[in-house]
């Protein structure tokens, strides 16, 4: 088995930390870096969902794209939420690493997951890098041009089920062949979306005045999902680098706990 040193190797040359924000706070979180992984769980939150999931499985090491410990700590004692996650880890001898915004902008990342789940043909990124190459989002294209409401159902149908779901604001009829993705929290996007000239942008955490002022301004027909099903798909990303870096040395699993934090939905019925 490899040592963690050499599995965060692995994801390092997958999601460099030099592409990370500086307000980010990404890397091994906790564990030894001479310790042996065998296994490892992929995740959007290191949450105890995921972590009681890892210790079920007997995982060495948890890679997750959000950060535990994002804000500056001054310590982690275990009556405090986060604090009793770390101890938990501790002591089931399981490591923490996280890939978070220099995974949304590597290339392959976040987005062309999210894309890929889609059926898009990437063609670019949203908001490029210094490079052209990385950079936050995705610019991609559809196989043929289809309806807006069955391309609102294309997504919901790739992505995993959540509570609030899929919704759309645009034309239904609207013909869709040139799509932007972002995933995660992406309405500062809005307007990088709009003079790329798509048709359909999808991305979480929507908001109501900026969405409902693009569309009145005759931007792309808008797709939100949830800020957790819009990241999911890069599990499987991260989990087939490391397969592809320790050639089946390493078992990797996806996490199956859906920790979107949107539990109940309920709405009013519509009336003529």
């Amino acid at each position: 088995m490899p040592a963690l040193a050499e599995v965060i190797t692995a994801l390092e040359t997958a999601y460099p930390p030099g592409l990370a924000e500086s307000w980010d706070a990404v890397g091994l979180v906790c564990g030894d870096p001479d310790e042996p992984v065998g296994r490892v769980l992929c995740c959007v939150d290191p949450v105890a969902a995921t972590i009681d999931e890892a210790i079920e499985i007997g995982a060495q090491l948890i890679v997750a794209h959000h950060p535990l410990l994002l804000r500056g700590v001054h310590g982690v004692p275990a009556d405090t939420t986060k604090g009793r996650l770390v101890h938990r880890l501790i002591r089931a001898g399981a490591a923490l690493y996280c890939a978070h915004t220099n995974a949304d902008s590597a290339s392959p990342g976040v987005s062309d997951a999210l894309a890929e789940a889609i059926g898009l043909r990437v063609t670019g990124p949203l908001n490029p890098g210094q490079d052209g190459r990385t950079g936050i989002g995705r610019i991609g294209e559809l196989p043929a041009a289809e309806p807006f409401s069955a391309f609102v159902q294309r997504v919901a149908d790739a992505l995993p089920a959540t509570e609030p779901g899929v919704f759309g604001a645009g034309d239904p009829d609207r013909p869709i062949r040139t799509v932007a993705v972002s995933g995660g929290a992406g309405d500062s996007y809005l307007g990088v979306a709009a003079e790329a000239g798509v048709d359909a942008y999808v991305t979480a955490d929507l908001r109501h005045h900026p969405a409902g002022e693009h569309v009145e301004a005759g931007g792309p027909a808008l797709v939100g999902v949830t800020h957790w099903a819009s990241e999911w798909p890069w599990c499987e990303q991260a989990s087939g680098v490391l397969r592809d870096a320790f050639a089946g040395n390493v078992e990797t699993y996806v996490s199956t706990r859906r920790t979107d934090p949107w539990t109940i939905r309920s709405s009013r019925e519509h009336t003529q």
